[in-house]
């Protein structure tokens, strides 16, 4: 086989109305998996954090500006290759075309697993990556499938503008139906929003530990001495870490203490005072689970802050 034919071989697996039909498929699948991840986290704690107008802003341009940019790069590095791929290797070594594109879209999507990672990260973490990766092109593979199968059978095919013009309808039809059945499911019931522990000053006595040795010792009443601790800077946003000793109290959504008008949606906390030293008194939020509870505190910006959580120790 000449370089001739081998080159026509290769033009025709790869068509660039394959290459708009995938990047139209990755982009629609990205805001309903955005979306179906948030409603599986809207029963966890946020933290008292939240997307800000900024933040807000940037997604919004994300969606609009960078995602079918985004879509088309990862069409063109990971389903077109593996399509290329597949098509030689039936007109080769024959056998179904499905199973080629599920072993090259495996194998594409390790391939840059490894480029991006490199081989110092963990196995789990490297085959969890491939797979999560792979499975993003499967729907994209689908498609390209079905729209050439179509323009077999209607004797044309979607255009650039087409195939881009019903994958925002569908994207925007998909997440009016899961926004939907999110708001039914709560009507019913079925779906919950977090709603924090309330701990008794018993249940909240005892040590609390986090990062970087972090120790809180809350005492029968009312002492607490504390290493290591993250505590409110007095001149400034960020936070100092402290040894020493003081008093605690807890507070019912911020009815006790005016500084616990500072806690996340005004949630029940626990303020800890100094006796003198660094840092300033701060206030710790109730978090977590009635059967796994946390302080936390979020110091600065409550959107991009520093977040600190101590667990029973």
């Amino acid at each position: 086989m000449g370089w001739g034919e081998r080159r026509r071989q290769l033009t025709d697996a790869w068509k660039w109305s394959d290459l708009h039909t995938a990047a139209a498929t990755t982009a629609l699948q990205v805001p309903v998996l955005w979306l179906l991840a948030w409603l599986t986290t809207i029963n966890d704690d946020d933290y008292g954090s939240g997307l800000g107008g900024a933040l807000a802003g940037i997604f919004f341009l994300l969606v609009l500006v960078l995602l079918p940019f985004l879509a088309t790069l990862y069409a063109a590095v990971c389903v077109m290759p593996a399509l290329v791929l597949a098509r030689v290797a039936v007109r080769r070594l024959r056998g179904p075309e499905w199973l080629w594109h599920l072993g090259f879209v495996i194998l594409v999507s390790a391939f840059w697993v490894l480029v991006l990672a490199g081989w110092s990260a963990p196995l789990p973490s490297l085959l969890a990556a491939a797979g999560m990766l792979a499975v993003f092109g499967l729907l994209p593979l689908l498609s390209v499938a079905y729209v050439r199968r179509r323009a077999r059978i209607k004797g044309r095919a979607w255009g650039f503008f087409g195939v881009w013009v019903r994958s925002a309808c569908a994207t925007f039809g998909l997440c009016v139906l899961i926004v939907g059945g999110a708001i039914a499911a709560t009507f019913a019931g079925l779906l919950k929003d977090y709603e924090p522990p309330t701990l008794s000053a018993a249940q909240l006595t005892g040590a609390w530990r986090g990062d970087g040795g972090a120790v809180l010792n809350l005492r029968a009443g009312g002492r607490v001495d504390f290493t290591d601790l993250p505590l409110q800077d007095p001149d400034g946003f960020e936070y100092v870490r402290c040894d020493g000793t003081g008093t605690w109290t807890v507070d019912r959504e911020g009815r006790d203490d005016v500084y616990a008008e500072d806690g996340p949606e005004a949630r029940d906390g626990v303020v800890v005072r100094l006796d003198g030293g660094c840092g300033a008194q701060t206030y710790w939020t109730i978090g977590g689970t009635a059967h796994d509870p946390e302080l936390f505190v979020l110091f600065g910006d409550p959107d991009a802050g520093e977040l600190r959580i101590l667990k029973r120790g």
